[in-house]
């Protein structure tokens, strides 16, 4: 029995940053960012690393309009 138990909290703690990240797309879901699962995963490890996240937001900001501007001049 106690090694059923091992085994469930082994697959708990493998599901917890699966659960984490479905969590957070939703919440940026919610907040309309705009950010589909790979890049949200990415700024989440940027953000583990140090990165400060209102640089790296102004950055997403700013790599968007760069963006626009490209479309509108095609």
């Amino acid at each position: 029995r106690a090694a059923g138990g091992k085994a469930g909290l082994a697959g708990s703690l493998w599901l917890a940053p699966l659960m984490l990240q479905e969590v957070l797309f939703e919440i940026s879901r919610i907040l309309n960012t705009g950010l589909d699962m790979e890049t949200l995963s990415i700024c989440v490890r940027l953000c583990e690393q140090g990165i400060n996240p209102e640089a790296l937001s102004s950055v997403i900001k700013e790599l968007r309009k760069a963006t626009e501007a490209l479309k509108v001049m095609l």
